[in-house]
């Protein structure tokens, strides 16, 4: 593992494979792209680097992934320690200063042909930001989708940057065209966590979950729940809306997985009561485990058996929409958002929140839905990225007179995409 200096000026040499770099900046990209970094890997037409950043690198966060990484049989290329600490706004406002600076240096070391973009993480518009300015293609992964909190604008902040994009579903398809992407390079692949999803099989035991965290120790043979619940950061009462949730499950009383929240500006307040409920308020915690992080298998197998999913995570938007779980989604954090029958939201009131989580229970599983499934979803992003022209000259493509949205996302894979029509030269 290296960790570049701040002032990096020495290029890594180009082995004539295309260099593909992939930064990976928390917990829940690592787990989702896992089957994705692995074909990057293996490809004998790429060469992949990895660049670990931000909470990843933080123990509390994301104890011990780096090390599995290279268990892994992968190479890291760089770890770059840009996080500023503070769980606030200002503390996230400058830890994405701080991402600007130090991966701009990353990037120009590694010297890669593509740079791939996940997701709507403050973080990862940074990097974005950086790698245009390299004049590097960008390729975005989950464009398109509507959600609330400052990810909302990030997302398609970062979709205007780049230059290759992988959506999940026919919605995100047609707004990525209604922003003015050039339909040639518009795939729409399905999700990657869906397809981690349909793919993990293995089950989980009480031994395993009791492997993580402190608190209450889980019986998986009896009926438990999981909460995840992450900061809003265009809210200002996350401590409250922490609260009621801890109120609404402490009254269902029954055992429960929770947990802790990712690192965005609001943290801090919601850690701290967390901390504060466990020690000062034993009896109403007395059947709750309180956990950091769980590889992406495991934590599967979780969503796979837990009676009821209760919080904001766009987990129990995606996932638990191919796995039937029920969900009941709190707040405005995935407003928007395309889902399936089995999410039911809520507002942050906790009789609403216990009386919703009553009724998912009493229904049970719901019927696996595809909004965010197509099969092979990895094999079909290294496709393109192994066949596209690359550019880095971004032009508006007015999408008056277009087929329509929903045709041309359903009729055009990007496997078909990839090795058909062409593309235009940088």
């Amino acid at each position: 593992m290296t960790t570049l200096a701040a002032s990096a000026t020495r290029k890594i040499p180009h082995s004539g494979k295309r260099r593909i770099c992939f930064p990976i900046t928390n917990r829940a990209y690592y787990g989702r792209s896992q089957l994705l970094i692995k074909k990057l890997h293996s490809h004998p037409e790429m060469e992949l680097e990895l660049m670990l950043g931000g909470s990843i690198l933080l123990d509390k966060y994301s104890r011990h992934i780096a090390d599995d990484i290279e268990a892994g049989g992968f190479t890291i290329s760089a770890s770059l320690f840009n996080v500023i600490e503070g769980g606030n706004h200002v503390a996230m406002a400058k830890t994405a200063c701080l991402t600007a600076l130090e991966f701009t240096n990353g990037l120009h070391t590694i010297d890669p042909d593509v740079v791939i973009i996940c997701g709507d993480r403050f973080e990862q518009l940074a990097i974005a930001m950086a790698a245009a300015y390299l004049n590097k293609t960008i390729a975005h992964i989950e464009g398109g989708d509507v959600t609330g909190s400052i990810d909302e604008s990030v997302r398609h902040a970062i979709t205007k940057l780049a230059h290759i994009h992988f959506v999940t579903n026919a919605d995100a398809h047609r707004r990525v065209l209604a922003m003015g992407e050039d339909p040639r390079y518009v795939f729409n692949t399905g999700s990657l966590d869906v397809e981690l999803a349909s793919r993990v099989d293995s089950p989980i035991t009480s031994t395993i979950v009791n492997g993580h965290g402190v608190g209450h120790a889980i019986d998986v043979a009896q009926p438990f729940l999981m909460v995840i619940q992450h900061p809003v950061t265009t809210e200002g009462e996350n401590r409250q809306h922490l609260e009621a949730t801890l109120s609404a499950v402490s009254a269902l009383d029954l055992q429960t997985i929770w947990f802790w929240p990712n690192p965005d500006a609001g943290t801090g307040e919601m850690a701290e009561t967390l901390r504060h409920f466990r020690e000062h308020h034993e009896p109403a915690t007395a059947k709750m485990r309180f956990i950091t992080n769980v590889p992406a298998d495991q934590f599967i197998s979780m969503l796979r058996l837990t009676a009821c999913v209760i919080g904001n995570s766009s987990a129990g938007i995606k996932e638990c929409s191919y796995l039937g779980t029920p969900v009941v989604n709190v707040g405005g954090r995935q407003q928007g958002r395309l889902n399936a029958e089995n999410v039911v939201h809520v507002g942050y009131d906790a009789d609403e929140i216990v009386r919703t989580v009553q009724a998912q229970i009493r229904h049970g599983r719901h019927p696996r839905s595809d909004i965010y499934y197509q099969p092979d979803a990895s094999q079909a992003i290294v496709d393109v990225l192994a066949r596209a022209e690359l550019y880095t000259q971004k032009r508006f493509h007015d999408a008056i007179g277009a087929c329509g949205p929903r045709e041309e996302s359903e009729s055009s894979t990007a496997a078909s995409r990839a090795s058909g029509g062409g593309a235009p030269r940088a």
